[in-house]
């Protein structure tokens, strides 16, 4: 198979290199990639949001299957665009993409389809959602409705700054259109974890559990990120709760979807609350997660990418298992000083002190070559991920892979994994 992954971050590195194993796969390509994946693919110079410029390219090089890694391109409808043309894709229509790109639509669906998440209600007026505050005191969630990269939640602690959130949004336009309107639900409290199923329109098959670290900080402190680290599986993802969460979010999601005229195919993302009276879903992405992609692959001993081409073309198996190696994974991000907010690029990196570690995959996200040196090029630089038979074991693992690459100019979590073991 002639296979096109779509971007250039960590998931994307992932995805590549999980598909660059598969037997059957003849030339793989990566829009636009970067310098970690240039020994596993064919990096071409279109952006991930170049809609127009990847259509062709696939059709050109006769691509049997693209495989979007971000929510962006899919929101943009490239999904609909290659469907035109001819050309499986791995990922949904831009009117199924809605479950991401807007939380209302989300919930709207959880409505129908009986999906137990939290109590909700959207705004677009700041002194509609601010009286809606006042009888509903904190702690309580503030959602930018739209895409914001992973940046657009408010966990408000406090009466105050679920208002600053309120006027950020709506009236200093934080998110710009993202977040002309938003969002406000219940807090939900219990344990978060994220899972993830490979979907064909009505088929489902699950695809691993693992738990993000967002805050940038130590202990949970500070702003939220696109994620500092994950671990995987996490202790709370029980048989029992998989099992729940499959039959009573997951597929009833898909069903109503379907029913809808706007069936998904993809990657489906559920962030969930395991709360005291079973999981409730947070909020659902169209994609792998991302550092969640980079800690379960290594994990997977399943061939890829025969599984995610039945599923592109509405062919997947419901009986289908994935097989999973015993043990864990963890994925600690380095991530360059100032992330998530404004952060310096073009800082060295040196990669040779990590060459034969056991068990370690260095995933780069943020990176370039300058005067042929390996630069760092983003927020999020590298995602440094180990995996061993306990979850002690890897994470150990990954930070001794952490220790030993030369990155001046970066900074990562050093409590990735701690509250799980």
């Amino acid at each position: 198979m002639r296979v096109l992954v779509v971007g250039g971050g960590g998931r994307e590195h992932a995805l590549a290199w999980k598909l660059a194993q598969s037997p059957v796969l003849e030339t793989l390509f990566v829009a636009p990639g970067n310098p970690g994946m240039e020994s596993l693919a064919k990096c071409v110079g279109i952006g991930a949001e170049e809609i127009d410029a990847l259509v062709e390219f696939a059709r050109a090089e006769r691509i049997d299957l693209v495989v979007p890694g971000p929510e962006a391109p899919l929101a943009l409808g490239l999904a609909d665009r290659l469907a035109a043309a001819g050309i499986a894709c791995f990922g949904p229509t831009e009117a199924a993409a809605r479950l991401e790109s807007s939380k209302r639509f989300t919930k709207e669906i959880c409505d129908e389809a009986g999906i137990p998440t939290a109590g909700w209600a959207s705004f677009t007026d700041a002194g509609a959602a601010r009286a809606y505050l006042d009888e509903h005191p904190a702690p309580i969630v503030i959602k930018a409705d739209g895409l914001a990269a992973g940046k657009g939640v408010v966990v408000a602690a406090t009466d105050e700054e679920a208002r600053e959130a309120v006027a950020a949004m709506l009236e200093g336009g934080l998110h710009g259109a993202s977040g002309a309107e938003i969002v406000i639900e219940e807090c939900l409290i219990g344990t978060e974890i994220s899972l993830f199923a490979i979907c064909d329109g009505e088929a489902a098959v699950f695809c691993g559990t693992a738990s993000d670290h967002k805050r940038v900080g130590d202990g949970d402190t500070g702003p939220n990120t696109g994620g500092m680290g994950a671990i995987a599986p996490p202790p709370a993802a029980s048989g029992a709760v998989i099992g729940a969460a499959m039959e009573r979010i997951v597929r009833p999601a898909l069903r109503t979807m379907a029913r809808r005229g706007t069936p998904f195919r993809g990657f489906l993302f559920a962030g969930l609350m395991l709360t005291a009276s079973g999981p409730r879903l947070i909020e659902f992405n169209v994609r792998f997660g991302d550092p969640e992609c980079e800690t379960l692959l290594p994990l997977l001993r399943t061939d890829l990418l025969p599984v995610l081409a039945d599923a592109a073309r509405g062919r997947l198996d419901p009986e289908t298992r994935l097989d999973w190696r015993d043990g864990a994974a963890a994925t600690v991000v380095m991530a360059a000083k100032g992330y998530p907010g404004a952060y310096e690029r073009g800082h060295p990196i040196d990669l040779a002190g990590v060459a034969g570690l056991p068990e370690t995959t260095v995933f780069q996200a943020g990176t370039a070559r300058r005067d042929g040196a390996l630069v760092s090029a983003g927020g999020r630089v590298l995602a440094v991920t180990a995996t061993g038979d306990d979850l002690r074991e890897a994470i150990d693992r990954a930070y001794v892979a952490v220790r030993r690459i030369g990155f001046p100019g970066g900074f990562c979590r050093r409590d990735i994994g701690a509250k799980a073991v």
